[in-house]
């Protein structure tokens, strides 16, 4: 395929930042790769192991290089697609975090392998599981399973250590099928704002984890699980063989608002941002950009405005535009203006390219290759 800038493509390598067009997905690689070298820093110092959310980034070339530089043993997914776009770029080591039950998904799912990648996925089900070995064994393949637990998210899993040993056990007995552990990831702990009451969360967490492992009786058994908002305290316990993290490497404004109070801390640095242009300031008191909600999302809350002039503030937002205040006019016409978007995961999913800049020069364009692979 042939690229042309502006048409199918924001960038080219050597221009200039101010020349990208807009609207953007912009990387800046010093700090990008500042927080991967951290991550990687931290996991070696707890001795678990890394296994970042692709599902973030949805880009080969990043998981890629989490491999090479950052300390990554395998990535998570979310979804059957997903993973396939990831194996297909050669990651050979993929936990889809969800439970895969549809015929045809299982059908897809068990025919990875034959792509020379490990991959597997959670269950909290036994028909599910059956299903599971019954496509693993007429593809010939094998599958790695890890039995979700409801540790506080109350989304998938199961919270009776009796169903969770019921369901290890059957799963030991499938011939294709490779019990390896615990999912134990809870969501609602890692947007707990205030960092202590986020400690206390996660300390009760892991109480939970801690005591279901001593009702299983099983010994030496895997824990998967963490995220960006608590993984320093989820490890404190002890309990998690590897961490889950995804946004430490990009960050957003939420995860940036996060209170962090205690000397311990890892700071992650925003990476990731919005390139935007004004094109309109026919009123004194704001300024239109070109990125609105279909260039971000606004879940979380609406970007923040990453200027010299700590005034600016991005208050409203439709399809195509955002309105930006202007007070002081400050903005003029063309002017570019960098956001941190509120969430990354799907703001990420909204774009076909990463603009990655060195010292206001694109020095490369990634693709988002599993950019709205969500079957």
């Amino acid at each position: 395929m042939n690229y042309e800038v502006g048409f199918n493509i924001p960038a080219e390598k050597g221009m200039s930042l101010g020349d990208v067009q807009t609207p953007a997905l912009i990387i800046d690689y010093d700090i990008f790769f500042e927080n991967m070298l951290k991550m990687k820093n931290f996991v070696k110092s707890k001795q678990v192991f890394l296994r970042p959310h692709a599902k973030m980034h949805k880009s080969p070339k990043i998981a890629e290089m989490q491999h090479k530089f950052g300390g990554a043993r395998g990535i998570c997914c979310q979804k059957v697609s997903e993973a396939e776009v990831f194996a297909r770029f050669g990651i050979k080591n993929i936990l889809i975090t969800n439970q895969v039950t549809n015929h045809f998904k299982i059908d897809r799912l068990t025919k990875i392998p034959n792509l020379g990648c490990k991959v597997g996925c959670c269950v909290d089900n036994m028909q599910n599981v059956i299903e599971l070995q019954k496509y693993s064994k007429k593809n010939n393949t094998y599958l790695d399973i890890y039995v979700e637990f409801d540790c506080g998210a109350n989304r998938c899993g199961l919270k009776s250590s009796i169903e969770i040993r019921e369901l290890i056990n059957f799963i030991k007995k499938c011939e294709n099928l490779n019990f390896i552990g615990l999912q134990a990831y809870n969501g609602s702990n890692q947007h707990i704002l205030d960092s202590s009451s986020r400690n206390i969360a996660v300390r009760e967490t892991n109480k939970l984890i801690k005591n279901l492992i001593s009702e299983l009786k099983i010994k030496g058994i895997y824990i998967s699980g963490g995220g960006t908002g608590c993984f320093q305290y989820e490890v404190e316990g002890g309990l998690y063989n590897e961490i889950q993290v995804g946004s430490y490497l990009f960050m957003d404004g939420h995860y940036s608002s996060l209170s962090n109070k205690i000397d311990r801390d890892i700071i992650f640095k925003n990476s990731l941002f919005i390139l935007t242009s004004v094109m309109s300031t026919r009123k004194d008191d704001f300024a239109v950009v070109d990125a609105g909600l279909k260039s971000m999302s606004v879940d979380s809350g609406l970007p923040n405005v990453f200027h010299e002039n700590k005034k600016l503030s991005y208050i409203k937002c439709s399809d195509e535009h955002g309105i930006i205040t202007n007070g002081d006019n400050h903005l003029k016409i063309n002017d570019k203006v960098l956001l941190v978007p509120g969430h990354c995961d799907p703001t990420c999913n909204l774009h076909d390219w990463y603009v990655i800049i060195k010292n206001n020069l694109v020095i490369d364009v990634w693709p988002i290759s599993a950019r709205g692979y969500s079957y």
